[in-house]
């Protein structure tokens, strides 16, 4: 499933020379390199609530939660703009998205500024990158080898997905997408191993990104089960901004395609948007695909026309659990694909000199406060999971609180392959907080901004986080101030700003949120529409119109 280039017939008559008259000594392979390897797993939109490791999971992930109980867990590890493209920009630059940018996901990437790759690179290492990248530009020379899903805008399909390389080569492979990058993967780093040399492999996901296909394996896994509902799921958003009640991210507005809710098996157009991914499935998964959700669809026609679903609570509950199930299916595949890296690392001997790490792009809203997206401020979306394992310097099953962002992963890297940290970086290295020793300077607060007003109906915001309160000021198009206690309201329920009992905090937060400004050296808000104006059709005078 993984090609690499042949050699040729006159390396290969030489190799066999050279094994028949030298010592065995030379047909072994070299040496491990004293350098740790870096394996870093990530998916998309992946719910802290979904992984095992995490307090009150409603799901079991054995082995992200086995990579848990080798290593540490951080409970506070945050991202810096909760939407795919900036999230990954930030990872590779170690910088906010104002200064690398990506502000959103239509903006472009540039391929000349500091990715750590690079860095790693001349400290030695071998790069390969493979899956989901997403970002509008290819990643050029910032890894030796790039295989990454293309088509559907960058985010790839889950069943037989499209791939482009560093070579410029195109390519379909069948198969499941999570299953498929991983192979390739594996493979990659089988390769690297052979060289000697250390090597860093991002393995990313598609999963659990919509469109959510499970593979056939775990289509049926939560049939007969009610997953809990999050307590807040029917919020009435009052009590705060006016903003949180005018999204367009809440479960009624999920169409039934999207929720595999789709006609039997010859009774739909594959040409048609909503119904291409079936087309994609070959004649053998799209009858397993049907088999495993045709009862479901049949019985759920059958309630609807009996009436049933009329009652909109009634509805949203039902989406919810055909939401809720699609999406473990997905996130239970990849708990299947860390499971195979995490094997395959213990059988070849290199488990003890790996760094393994699963993170995802941000979190995701899984029914919390009725919606099923990420973009918001608030923790569900703000967190994003960081488990990591690095032998000799995390200790077993041990949990951080230190508050991290996905701009220290970059320098995090940087440290471990011994390479140079630029001053651009914004991010600092997890390293002593691995070892234990969380500095004293540490931060007390993450910065947050999000800027791609418009999607979702969502206005653009920034806010800080300390360990227990949260600032959030919406700026565009109305200005609007949020501020929650997470120790009295965990769920975020209700606005406490300009509340006198947290006025002294609230002057606190104002205060530490100019200073991350400063720190971060933030340009002044952008208060104009980034939507481009459609041009206005000149209008014919009647009189004179023919």
């Amino acid at each position: 499933m993984y090609a690499f280039q042949k050699p040729s017939l006159t390396i290969l008559a030489s190799s066999l020379l050279l094994a028949k008259s030298a010592p065995l000594l030379y047909a072994a392979e070299p040496p491990p390199p004293d350098k740790p390897n870096i394996v870093f797993i990530f998916s998309d939109d992946h719910a802290l609530r979904t992984i095992g490791a995490y307090n009150d999971s409603l799901h079991s992930t054995p082995n992200i939660d086995r990579l848990a109980d080798q290593g540490m867990t951080f409970d506070q590890s945050f991202c810096t703009n909760s939407i795919c493209c900036p999230s990954r920009a930030s990872i590779l630059t170690g910088k906010h998205s104002h200064k690398n940018g990506v502000i959103g996901n239509g903006a472009r990437w540039n391929s000349n500024q500091f990715v750590f790759s690079r860095e790693l690179k001349k400290a030695g290492y071998k790069t390969g990158l493979i899956g989901k990248w997403h970002l509008k530009g290819m990643p050029d020379d910032a890894f030796d080898y790039w295989n990454i899903l293309s088509g559907a805008g960058g985010q790839g399909h889950y069943y037989n997905p499209d791939f482009i390389n560093h070579k410029g080569e195109s390519s379909r492979i069948e198969g499941y997408s999570t299953d498929v990058i991983t192979d390739q993967a594996l493979e990659w780093m089988k390769k690297s191993k052979s060289e000697g040399k250390p090597f860093m492999m991002m393995c990313q996901f598609k999963a659990p990104h919509i469109h959510r296909v499970p593979p056939p394996r775990h289509m049926n896994k939560y049939d007969g089960q009610t997953i809990p509902e999050p307590v807040n799921m029917f919020d009435n958003y009052k009590n705060r901004s006016p903003y949180a009640g005018k999204s367009w991210m809440e479960f009624k507005g999920m169409q039934e395609p999207i929720l595999n809710i789709v006609p039997l098996a010859g009774q739909y157009n594959t040409s048609e948007h909503k119904f291409q991914f079936l087309g994609r499935m070959t004649n053998e998964q799209r009858s397993l695909y049907h088999r495993a959700y045709d009862p479901k669809n049949n019985e759920y026609r059958k309630n609807k026309r009996a009436g049933l679903y009329n009652d909109p609570i009634t509805l949203e509950k039902y989406k919810y659990q055909r939401f809720i199930k699609d999406y473990l299916g997905c996130v239970s595949a990849i708990d299947d694909n860390v499971g195979r890296i995490m094997n395959w690392l213990e059988e070849t001997g290199l488990a003890e000199n790996t760094i393994v790490i699963y993170s995802s792009d941000q979190g995701f809203y899984t029914g919390e406060h009725g919606w099923n997206d990420k973009r918001w401020m608030y923790e569900e979306s703000l967190k994003m999971p960081f488990i990591i394992r690095w032998p000799g310097v995390t200790q077993p099953n041990t949990r951080s609180q230190a508050m991290i962002q996905n701009i220290d992963y970059a320098p995090t890297f940087i440290e471990a392959a011994g390479g140079y940290i630029p001053d651009e970086i914004q991010g600092r290295s997890l390293t002593n907080i691995l070892k234990g020793d969380v500095p004293a300077d540490w931060r007390d607060a993450i910065y947050y901004h999000y800027y791609d007003d418009g999607a979702y109906n969502l206005p653009r915001f920034e806010g800080v986080r300390t360990a227990k309160h949260k600032l959030i000021h919406y700026y565009y198009p109305d200005e609007a101030w949020e501020m929650f206690d997470l120790e009295q309201d965990p769920n975020e329920m209700k606005s406490v700003y300009n509340d006198d009992k947290y006025s002294d905090v609230q002057a606190l937060l104002h205060k530490k949120l100019a200073e991350l400004r400063n720190e971060y050296d933030l340009p002044a808000l952008n208060r104009e529409s980034n939507q481009k104006k459609k041009p206005q059709r000149k209008r014919k005078n009647k009189k004179n119109a023919k």
